[in-house]
């Protein structure tokens, strides 16, 4: 008998997705293929594709993590959601998707900062051909080296707990980052939960 993958699930994507598809509805307005870095259980790209049928939205993250995105994807049957690709920030080159817009949600402050650097790197590569290339990112950010809230700092404590190399990112740093791979800095929408989403895109606009 074949093994059924049970579907992974994350209650913060339930909480956060629709404030996070309010601002992907204007900045992904004008695109048409989404690479998402760091898909996690896949939730977000089931919610997202559907909600935006104009867009292709390719998941990826980590081999381990692909059963159960593929689970979610599977069940939701979208002709929009292509199977989830192996990638890890750190490889080298990333896949060629062809993508002309990049999400990520929650995974800065998960990866050790050289994660972060090959990243905005692999963003902007991944852009470099896209006229308008956008990258929206979600997630807690520090500005001016502090937290914005007494549960972030709590938060970025426990995250380096668990493991020294993660941590809440500076957006200053993020933002130096993104304009060495090409990105000039956009939006800065404030979510709920101190969190944010920041916009970046290529070319002038």
């Amino acid at each position: 008998m074949d093994s059924i993958t049970p579907k992974p699930h994350a209650p913060a994507c339930e909480r956060n997705r629709e404030p996070i598809l309010g601002v992907l509805r204007e900045y992904f307005a004008d695109r048409k293929h989404v690479l998402e870095i760091g898909s996690g259980t896949g939730q977000h790209a089931v919610h997202f594709a559907q909600a935006m049928p104009w867009l292709a939205w390719q998941a990826s993250d980590v081999a381990p993590n692909l059963p159960g995105i593929q689970a979610w994807l599977d069940e939701a049957g979208l002709a929009n959601t292509p199977p989830p690709l192996v990638l890890d920030v750190l490889q080298s080159p990333w896949p060629a998707i062809g993508a002309d817009a990049v999400f990520t949600a929650n995974s800065l402050h998960i990866m050790g900062m050289d994660g972060v650097e090959a990243f905005f790197h692999g963003v902007g590569r991944t852009l470099s051909a896209a006229a308008g290339g956008t990258l929206v990112a979600y997630g807690p950010f520090n500005y001016g080296g502090s937290w914005t809230s007494d549960s972030n700092r709590d938060f970025d404590g426990w995250l380096k707990a668990r493991d020294p190399r993660s941590g809440i990112r500076d957006f200053e740093a993020c933002d130096m980052l993104a304009s060495r791979a090409g990105l000039r800095f956009v939006a800065d929408v404030a979510m709920p939960a101190n969190n944010r989403c920041l916009v970046w895109r290529r070319g002038p606009g």
